[in-house]
């Protein structure tokens, strides 16, 4: 395993580290998503990587990463984890797992919510790109999978903040754009 690889891994890894310890300060859910109610999606994500897998999408196949674009993907990287951390801490006790629902929910617009509704499945997303960029083009259909599942997950939050803000989020909704600032 190349040098690089194993940073890319290590800052993965403190990342989810951080992700877990943080998920200890949260507000109790109200409601969480079953299972089995959002089974079909999970299960098509989940038979996409291990066909990915099995084909050998993320083996490696000698393909040398050139200077330039070893450093352009470990900055994405190291933004789009920057990104995400920042929508984590900036939404603070209201984060929860995709789709779940907050006692005494809070709408936050501010901070990175101003630019993106949903900067934290943003920030993993790019900084997935990142990766690619700086290991193997290959995965990118990891991005692709996570994508999928993000945007599944973003739709039904969606659906569910403007049952709870009604008027708030609606407006809230047509200023902002949904993962990519100023596109989508």
């Amino acid at each position: 395993m190349r040098a690089v690889e194993v940073f890319v891994a290590v800052v993965w890894a403190a990342f989810w580290l951080y992700w877990f310890a943080a998920a200890f300060s949260v507000k109790r859910s109200r409601r969480r998503i079953r299972w089995a109610r959002e089974l079909g999606i999970r299960a098509v994500v989940v038979a996409l990587a291990v066909l990915l897998i099995r084909l050998g999408a993320f083996r490696d196949h000698g393909e040398a990463t050139a200077g330039w674009q070893l450093a352009l993907g470990l900055v994405l990287l190291a933004s789009g984890l920057a990104f995400a951390v920042w929508g984590r801490v900036h939404i603070g006790r209201n984060w929860g797992t995709p789709m779940t629902r907050k006692d005494q929910p809070e709408l936050v617009t501010s901070g990175p919510y101003s630019l993106v509704r949903h900067p934290i499945y943003s920030g993993i997303l790019l900084a997935g790109v990142g990766t690619a960029v700086a290991l193997r083009w290959t995965w990118l259909f990891a991005v692709v999978l996570a994508a999928v599942y993000f945007i599944y997950s973003a739709l039904v939050e969606e659906r569910d903040l403007t049952e709870q803000f009604p008027d708030t989020y609606r407006t809230y909704k047509r200023s902002t754009k949904m993962l990519v600032p100023f596109v989508l």
